[in-house]
């Protein structure tokens, strides 16, 4: 690899000192690199980080540094340019980030001697509906969330699987999750943890108002609707679907959201020999 692009969250300490020394050791190896820091399209609501149209064409592959939620949100605002992306942790847990500060130079080394491998990890596509009216259409990487809003009391989400009646849960929300995102809020909730780059899709009900809480794993084949459901009739319900945690619609009883395997995927660029089994032991130890 002989080009690079750096995305900064400028809210990380060291960030913007480690993303300039990252760019000083290329160039001092012949090759090019930029840096994109955050801020730069604030006036396109759009992007998070990144406009990837700004991304040169050379660019090979994108170093992200920060944490898991500065690669989600950088990885959904450039998945369209099909670049691989690698995460540098600077944050807490990092099970997206696969190198720490004091292994970047050596996996640099690594990318520039074409010694990597690039994984595939699937994204979810939802499509809100209220009748015919298109809510929203978006893509995620970790999950969709369809949770209340308003008043501290539980709604109805009905949900369906291929077009059957699947279950009514009674509880806060609902989480729609990848094997990427079972380490995120799906986790949190009580559902599985799920080998990333399996192929799968995970239903993990929030806080529900029954004996049975687990979560309920799908093919990646199927298509799941989920209908905000009333608990008196006479009452309009309010709730809310947000993607990966950043765009957000406001739902409201009979609306529906459909989701499905994205066509749209999200490369990561992997330069060590480390399982995800390992990550993990290493990150439930650090949680202890």
């Amino acid at each position: 690899m002989n080009c690079f692009y750096i995305i900064l969250n400028t809210n990380k300490e060291k960030s913007y000192e480690l993303g300039k020394s990252i760019q000083q050791y290329l160039e001092q190896k012949g090759k090019t690199c930029f840096i994109h820091e955050k801020g730069e399209d604030s006036a396109n609501n759009k992007f998070k980080y990144t406009d990837a149209s700004r991304i040169p064409k050379d660019v090979e592959a994108v170093l992200v540094i920060g944490g898991d939620g500065t690669v989600i949100h950088a990885a959904r605002d450039i998945n369209h340019r099909n670049l691989p992306l690698i995460g540098v942790n600077l944050g807490r847990i990092g099970y997206l980030c696969d190198l720490e500060e004091s292994n970047i130079y050596s996996a640099l080394d690594a990318m520039m001697e074409e010694n990597y491998i690039i994984e595939e990890r699937m994204m979810l596509e939802g499509i809100g509906h209220r009748g015919e009216e298109v809510l929203v259409h978006n893509d995620a990487l970790n999950d969709i969330v369809i949770h209340r809003m308003g008043h501290l009391r539980i709604m109805n989400f009905i949900i369906y699987v291929n077009g059957e009646h699947l279950n009514t849960y009674s509880s806060d929300g609902i989480i729609i999750a990848t094997p990427t995102g079972s380490t995120g809020y799906s986790m949190s909730a009580g559902g599985p943890i799920v080998e990333p780059n399996a192929k799968m899709i995970m239903i993990t009900p929030i806080s529900p108002h029954a004996l049975n809480r687990k979560s309920i794993i799908l093919s990646a084949d199927d298509e799941i609707v989920v209908k905000i459901g009333k608990r008196r009739k006479e009452e309009i319900e309010e709730a809310e679907v947000t993607f990966d945690g950043a765009e957000s619609v406001k739902l409201f009883s009979g609306d529906c959201i459909k989701i499905k395997q994205s066509s749209q995927c999200v490369k990561f660029l992997k330069t060590s020999k480390v399982s995800f089994l390992e990550t993990l032991r290493k990150k439930m130890m650090e949680c202890k």
